[in-house]
């Protein structure tokens, strides 16, 4: 190119990429075809010209986002760079419940229903919320201990409707109940089922997951040595919302369920957005049992759990594309 042709191509492409202009604007201006203002952009490109930079914060790895994004049909995977001093059998950083919480602030939109199951990562991530459209926020869990109620889910919900200047919708109840009866009753106070009702209308929700051993799921920590032999010996791999799960995302121990105060996974596979939050290399299986039980559309999660999950020979096939059921209708 010589010189009043580099000129020309600077700027041409000066219009395009910086001031937004389209090509035939362009080609108007510069009274020559649109398709001569492709040629020179693209050549400009070409010669180095013009160079194209995609960059995100440092702590975001877009390029395991979109493979993780892919491999498991997931409307948005976010990938977090593992702390650089993070143990290796350390579950979710903290940074998670940070970049949950912007995703949150992205996806939630005014009028819309949130819901917050109890886990570490939603409680650190209702912590780290600073922006939300006017929106309802509902319990969709009980909590792991009564006593520590104030700054567990009930401050999550209180947190983020707070931040939204919505209603909120607490439930000041045990996630496990000693028995179903028990359960039953306590589904049936006024406050608890008035959260309850509000599960159906949740289009946003928000969840962690557990991995099947002592610190990493709550309710492994809150059965007795028997009940967890049991739930082990049916092959128990993951925990989500009071849940379980096998390692191919099919739900066992459906007993459990009707003992715990939390959504029931039918309505959780209704809800149009359900966002994860888990990471490490300890969850990084139990991840992978959830993604296939077809309940979660979204993860935020972290390298050390993304290189596992992207390394699986067998990914299911995008289950949160169509919600499918593992253990079918």
């Amino acid at each position: 190119m010589g010189p009043a042709e580099l000129v020309q191509a600077a700027a041409m492409a000066r219009r395009f990429y910086l001031e937004g202009k389209s090509k035939i604007q362009i080609a108007e201006e510069f009274g020559v075809s649109r398709f001569k203002v492709a040629r020179v952009l693209e050549t400009a490109l070409e010669r180095d010209l013009v160079r194209i930079e995609i960059r995100v914060p440092a702590e975001l790895d877009a390029e395991r986002s979109d493979a993780l994004r892919a491999r498991y049909g997931l409307r948005h995977a976010v990938v977090v760079e593992s702390p650089a001093d993070a143990e290796a059998d350390t579950p979710d950083p903290e940074n998670l419940g940070e970049v949950a919480a912007d995703l949150l602030g992205e996806l939630v939109t005014e009028g819309d229903v949130l819901g917050l199951a109890w886990g570490r990562s939603t409680i650190h991530m209702a912590a780290a919320l600073h922006r939300l459209p006017p929106c309802t926020v509902v319990q969709l869990t009980g909590v792991y201990d009564a006593g520590t109620a104030e700054r567990g889910s009930v401050e999550a919900v209180r947190r983020a409707a707070a931040v939204s200047g919505g209603e909120a919708h607490p439930i000041y109840a045990p996630m496990l109940l000693p028995d179903t009866a028990t359960a039953d009753a306590l589904r049936g106070q006024t406050g608890i089922a008035r959260a309850f009702e509000y599960f159906d209308k949740v289009t946003v929700a928000c969840v962690s997951i557990g991995s099947w051993e002592a610190g990493i799921s709550t309710v492994y920590d809150m059965l007795t040595e028997e009940e967890r032999a049991h739930y082990e010996s049916l092959g128990a791999a993951a925990e989500m919302s009071a849940h379980l799960f096998d390692a191919e995302g099919r739900r066992i121990g459906r007993d459990l369920g009707e003992r715990c105060i939390t959504v029931e996974a039918d309505r959780l596979r209704r809800i149009p957005e359900v966002v994860a939050i888990a990471g490490g290399r300890r969850k990084a299986e139990a991840i992978g049992a959830v993604l296939r039980s077809g309940l979660v559309t979204s993860l935020v999660t972290d390298t050390a759990a993304a290189d596992y999950l992207l390394a699986e020979t067998t990914p299911a096939a995008h289950p949160a594309l169509d919600r499918a059921d593992p253990d079918g209708p």
